[in-house]
This record gives C-alpha cells, structure tokens and sequence, in this order.
C-alpha cells in the first residue's frame, strides 16, 4: 500500500513513516500543500489539517480516489465535518497509536473493495435482466408469497426489480443446500428472504417450508408450475414469450421461431443461419412462414 502523509512536523511525519514502513507500507512524505500535489497515485493520503496559514482542500481535491484521513489535533466543522463533506473518508486524533491507524486503513481499503465490488454485482444484475418484459410484484403486495415461473431466471428478475423497488436489499437461499431450513429460521423475521429451488424438494418438505415462512416476508420460487399448494399465495409469472410459457418441450418449428425473433437483431442473417444449421435462403423462408418481420 502506497501512502503519502502530509504533515509540517517533521519529527512526527517520519515517526508515522518509520512505523508504517517497518509493517510493509511504502511511505512519501510532504511537509507542504504545494508538495502533497505531486502528480502521483497513492493508495492512501495521512493529511494533517492544521497545516498553519495553508489551505489543505486542494490535497483532497487532487487525491480523491485514494484514501484520505484526516490527522487532527481537536474536532471541529473546520477539521473534520467540511473536510469529510469535501471528501475526506474518516479522521485520527493526535496522539494516535499506530494500530489504530492501521485499523482504519484497512477497514477502509476493505469497505472501497466491497463498494467496487457490490457496484459490479448491480450493473451485472441490471444488464442481465433489463431486458425482462415481466409483469413486476406490486410493492404492496402481502407476503409471503410463491412464484411460479418455467424458468428460474424469470423469477430472479422478478425479485431483483422488486428489490430495486423497495430499496431493500434481500437474503437469498436456495433448498438445495443441506442447511438451508437453519438458515430461514436464523435470518430475522425483519429481513426480506428470497428462497429458491422449492421444486427440487419432497412435497413433505415442501409443505414444512411454506408453513415455517407463512408470517414471514418471503419471495420463494418454483419452476413447477403445475404444482399445487394452495398455503401461501401464489403468482404464476407469464411474458410474451408464449412458447416458453408452456412449460413443455419445444417443437423444431417452436424452437427456429424462437430463436429467430429474439435472436435476429444479435447476429447477422448469415451467422444465425449457420447456428440454426440452415442455408440464408431458408432463414429467409421461415421468417416468411412464421410471419416475422426483421426489425432495422
């Protein structure tokens, strides 16, 4: 990790430096504003906000992406909160033990990682369901309720939009894990819980699930639409995409219309013919057949 402390007391700067350096840390230091904005990436800037006669915002201002703690001789709007407000991430008291430094760096490091992370996870997530033409769970709706759908994808897009909705995040489990009943009885009532793979399960231990989660706020889903449970309220999840609704296995027809009408604004007429294993001059034929009209 790669840190800059910005500090006018010498002695004090080098003390933070030899302590940091001997845990690993690569240390620069400055003893100016002027110094601190070098044109230099850091992991993490130690910025000391009472600099005499100096005004410290630029440093925050060039070293946004990195870690930026405040170090502080009292706590004030002038050291703490408008620095924060401008950019900071979090302050240490003077005199500070090393360790406590340490703790914030890495809580710190950890809590952007997670932040990276979790924004990756939500433009993967609304990428892969954006195009979802489903009927939303109306946010008013009473829970529990059960999810019927022929394809498990179109009940996680169900859920996931509702979530957005609500602005709720959600705990997710799937029966087929060996603890999963421990894992509904562990998770608070106040959580929103969204159970999965209902249909992998006996019907015995289907009727035991649906009783443990009767008054409590959960989605579960199944891909076995014809089941019956008549327990908790159920939606069955139906798109325009009537040839999947059905649940059966396709005919060869079926499946060629298919894939042509979601599939022909993807690849070229001569690549989705190859995919399909028929000449252009058929690809050309079936859509003539089938009715469908290629889209510009």
């Amino acid at each position: 990790m790669k840190i800059l402390i910005v500090e006018n007391e010498i002695y004090l700067a080098q003390s933070i430096a030899s302590k940091l350096t001997e845990l690993g840390y690569h240390c620069d230091m400055a003893a100016s504003i002027k110094d601190a904005l070098r044109d230099e990436k850091y992991d993490a800037v130690l910025l000391s906000t009472n600099i005499s006669g100096q005004n410290f915002y630029p440093v925050i201002e060039k070293h946004k992406s990195s870690i930026i703690i405040l170090m502080i001789s009292y706590i004030s709007n002038d050291t703490v909160s408008n620095p924060i407000n401008a950019g900071a991430n979090d302050y240490i008291q003077k005199p500070f033990m090393i360790e406590e430094l340490i703790r914030k760096l890495q809580h710190l490091k950890d809590f952007n990682a997670l932040k990276k992370e979790n924004t990756t996870y939500k433009e993967y997530v609304n990428n892969l369901f954006e195009s979802s033409d489903l009927q939303p769970i109306n946010t008013k709706i009473k829970l529990p309720i059960l999810l019927k759908s022929s394809f498990q994808k179109h009940a996680d897009a169900v859920v996931f939009h509702y979530s957005v909705e609500k602005n709720e995040s959600f705990t997710f489990i799937s029966l087929t894990c060996n603890n999963a009943i421990e894992k509904i009885v562990k998770t608070p009532h106040s959580e929103l819980l969204y159970i999965v793979n209902l249909q992998n399960i006996k019907s015995s231990e289907q009727a035991k699930v649906l009783d443990l989660v009767r008054d409590r706020r959960v989605i579960i889903s199944t891909t076995d639409i014809n089941s019956i449970q008549n327990i908790i309220e159920e939606i069955e999840l139906a798109t325009d995409n009537k040839v999947f609704d059905r649940g059966d296995i396709l005919s060869i027809d079926d499946y060629v219309k298919y894939i042509i009408v979601n599939f022909q604004n993807k690849f070229p007429d001569t690549e989705l013919s190859k995919k399909l294993g028929i000449s252009r001059k058929s690809l050309w034929e079936k859509r003539k057949k089938y009715g469908i009209q290629k889209k510009k």
